[in-house]
């Protein structure tokens, strides 16, 4: 069993980064709920923390902002226009100065990720005129990306692609391991994304629970879970289908609507995510008020037993009712109830202690 000591982030600074100016929260928990009105930030923490996971990762970066479409117009080697992603939109305020400085960490500043904009040092700039056809500018620009000694360089302009991986690539003894960390949006898991993170648990322990997580809607009728199909075939190959009792044939999971899915898919990401983190945005998605506490209780014992530090995001009273009877119920689990208020360009994290939680509960107190 994991000590709420063991968390990578007990607490959490974020300053620069995209719509956060500077946001600091004392305390988290093992699983920490985040509620507050659309547009305070609640996504954008979860993109920060996604990206602390990965040290920094170019390929994170790239693909948060491309899932925000944060994208713009360049030129590539072959002179046609195509969209890339706009860098500096991970900047507080979209067009940074030149002291510009993006931080993500846990308060102590003893593991902190800095992300600022600098000239690609000598030694990068030679590579980058070495293996580029194009005459390069000496002033080109990059993103300075530090985390515990480890240095990388990410131009900020488009490059060639025969360089690119040429630029990014560091002696293996430089690069730090990521954190596991495993993402739930808003929407549904694609099959191929379900069938991913079956294929790791399949006849282990975690099977159990991910079949246990359908039954908090249909109780033992759901019997069974197996991955069917091919993907070699098609994406709609490989699909998960549910042995139903007393029907005859097994209904695939997404036929069960997207409560399933969403309960089925949690269960899975929390099994994925040993020793890491799992990010869920807007987790009430899909999931009945009725079955709210059953569910929190499950990711709360789940998270407990695998030592995953879970963090969550939702604007629904309900949510947050579930929450606060199961974190109060379960009360060898930490459940940590943030509310994120927009306090000028400061974001301000409202903490609620686990007897806050137990009046929420109880007197039916709205703290969204």
């Amino acid at each position: 069993m994991a000590a709420i000591s063991d968390l990578h982030l007990p607490d959490l600074s974020v300053k620069g980064f995209r719509g956060i100016k500077d946001l600091t929260i004392s305390r988290l928990g093992r699983v920490t709920l985040f509620a507050g009105k659309n547009g305070v930030g609640k996504t954008t923490l979860l993109d920060a923390v996604r990206l602390y996971a990965a040290c920094g990762s170019s390929a994170v970066l790239t693909d948060i902002l491309r899932n925000r479409e944060e994208l713009t117009d360049t030129v590539n080697e072959d002179g046609n226009e195509v969209l890339t992603p706009n860098k500096e939109a991970l900047f507080h305020g979209r067009h940074p100065s030149p002291e510009a400085r993006i931080s993500i960490g846990p308060l102590s500043l003893s593991k902190t990720l800095t992300i600022e904009i600098a000239p690609l040092s000598e030694e990068r700039f030679r590579q980058l005129k070495m293996f580029s056809d194009r005459r390069i500018d000496i002033s080109v620009q990059s993103l300075k990306i530090e985390f515990q000694g480890v240095t990388q360089e990410v131009p900020m302009a488009h490059v060639p692609r025969s360089f690119r991986h040429r630029l990014l690539r560091y002696d293996e003894s430089e690069i730090l391991p990521e954190i596991r960390c495993e993402s739930l949006g808003p929407g549904i898991l694609s099959n191929s994304n379900l069938a991913r993170l079956w294929d790791k648990v399949a006849l282990t322990d975690d099977e159990s629970r991910a079949v246990k997580a359908l039954q908090l809607i249909y109780g033992d009728k759901a019997a069974r879970v197996a991955v069917v199909g091919d993907e070699r075939r098609s994406r709609y190959s490989r699909r998960i289908v549910v042995k139903i009792k007393d029907q005859e044939r097994p209904v695939t999971l997404k036929s069960l609507g997207d409560g399933a899915v969403r309960l089925f898919g949690v269960a899975l990401a929390l099994a994925n995510s040993q020793g890491g983190f799992l990010l869920i945005d807007e987790v009430e998605n899909g999931i009945h008020h009725s079955i709210q506490p059953d569910f929190w209780k499950m990711v709360l014992r789940t998270a407990h037993e695998n030592n995953v530090q879970v963090l969550a995001t939702t604007h629904g009273w309900d949510c947050v009712a579930g929450f606060a009877r199961a974190a109060t119920d379960l009360g060898e689990v930490e459940g940590t109830l943030v509310r994120l208020e927009q306090d000028g360009e400061k974001i301000r994290a409202i903490e609620y202690s686990e007897d806050d939680l137990n009046i929420a509960a109880e007197q039916g107190i709205e703290v969204r």
